[in-house]
């Protein structure tokens, strides 16, 4: 059949069946990304303590409670992120909680 943004042809008669390596229709974006073992460093209910003068960039200001991570989470900004308990548990358990001692509210924008 034709088609404006499909593959011209799967493949030849023989094989009957079309190859892995053949370019297919399919979902794009909001794939399920996994990830292990991130470190929570803060759980709070008042964002005005991470909230940057000005907000965020492409997100803007912390209103409701939150969890600060350490290192980077996959997606897009404001996109729900499920947490759970780890299916692989980290190797070494640090003992006590990691100690914040700074938190810069400085504005990221240069203003």
């Amino acid at each position: 059949r034709k088609t404006k943004r499909g593959v011209a042809t799967l493949g030849p008669w023989n094989p009957h069946r079309v190859l892995y390596t053949v370019p297919r229709a399919g979902q794009m974006g909001f794939h399920h990304r996994t990830e292990y073992n991130k470190r929570i460093l803060k759980i709070g209910k008042d964002g005005k303590e991470i909230t940057p003068k000005g907000g965020f960039i492409r997100y803007g200001v912390i209103r409701g409670p939150y969890v600060l991570i350490e290192g980077s989470v996959p997606g897009p900004e404001k996109r729900l992120i499920k947490m759970r308990y780890p299916a692989r548990p980290p190797k070494e358990i640090p003992e006590a909680p990691p100690q914040i001692t700074y938190v810069s509210l400085d504005s990221p924008q240069g203003k």
